[in-house]
């Protein structure tokens, strides 16, 4: 079964349709609040366990937000057995991509950005403005990126159910298997 990452800039839907997801009984996790994300001082390497909120002038150019691989590679072996749809954005994404078959991201324009992330109540992210001229120029960038890598593409501002369907026929078109991913064969 496919392992899929899921992924585009804060406020493009990612939360809410992990949620939904959960709802209809599918193995979906959000990685910003499951554990599987962290903020990491990009010049000591260290994680930061209690990170300001919100994030003073400059925080952004030393501190990122990482995956890590190591929780990843634990949940590769629940996508053996059932589809799992891990939500997420990260700068260090590449140290993590070869782990999935298949890569979803959101997009949306930048007015739907600006109006999501200040009004959303689950999330501060986004609602500074050192945060939020972030996201938008990540979101300036972001389909050219992931359409290079191959990624499906799916309209964040589409209705909720099409943006699900969307996510979860990802997994019907997965990448050859990955020797990662792949059990053991037992001693005969």
């Amino acid at each position: 079964m496919p392992l899929v990452w899921v992924t585009g800039v804060s406020g493009s839907g990612k939360s809410t349709v992990c949620a939904l997801l959960r709802t209809r009984g599918q193995q979906a996790i959000d990685a910003d609040w499951e554990g599987y994300n962290h903020w990491v001082d990009r010049a000591s390497g260290e994680v930061v366990v209690d990170p300001p909120d919100p994030v003073p002038a400059g925080w952004l150019d030393r501190y990122g937000w990482q995956i890590s691989r190591e929780r990843v590679v634990a949940l590769t072996a629940e996508a053996l057995d059932r589809d799992v749809f891990l939500f997420g954005g990260v700068e260090n994404e590449e140290e993590v991509r070869d782990l999935f078959d298949a890569v979803v991201c959101l997009v949306i324009d930048d007015e739907t950005l600006r109006e999501r992330l200040a009004g959303r109540t689950t999330n501060s992210f986004g609602k500074h403005p050192e945060e939020l001229a972030a996201s938008l120029w990540h979101n300036a960038r972001i389909e050219a990126r992931y359409r290079g890598l191959g990624a499906v593409i799916v309209d964040g501002t589409s209705p909720l159910e099409e943006v699900a369907g969307a996510v979860t026929r990802a997994r019907r078109t997965p990448r050859p298997s990955h020797p990662a991913r792949t059990r053991p064969t037992p001693p005969s």
